[in-house]
Order: C-alpha cells, then sequence, then structure tokens
C-alpha cells in the first residue's frame, strides 16, 4: 500500500511529531505507514484522513 502522508503533511507544514501529537498514531507508526510498512486498520485511516480533510482514498492507495 502508498500512501500521500508524506506529500500531505509537507503541503500542511506538518512534521511527523506534530501529526502524532494530535493523537493520531505515535510518530514511528506514522513513519512506517509513510514508508507503507505498517498494516493499516480502517480507523486509522479513517482518523489521518480526517487531519487532512479528504476522503481515505486520496490519502491511501490500495
Amino acid at each position: 500500500m502508498k500512501t500521500r502522508i508524506k506529500e500531505l503533511r509537507t503541503k500542511h507544514d506538518l512534521i511527523q511529531e506534530g501529526l502524532a501529537k494530535r493523537g493520531i498514531a505515535r510518530r514511528e507508526t506514522i513513519v512506517f505507514l509513510e514508508k507503507g510498512k505498517h498494516n493499516l486498520s480502517l480507523q486509522l485511516a479513517f482518523e489521518v484522513s480526517k487531519v487532512f480533510n479528504l476522503k481515505i482514498e486520496r490519502v491511501f492507495i490500495f
């Protein structure tokens, strides 16, 4: 699975720690998500997408 998290973080001027501080996930989890090395739950996909105000399909490429 590929994600646009890094691209979207940059666009919204967020660092990994900043995204983690929003209560989405730990910074390490965000690192793994960006590298495509984390098994994504639907809840986590929803929460990340909500931060960027996008549909899940626009953040994650399945």
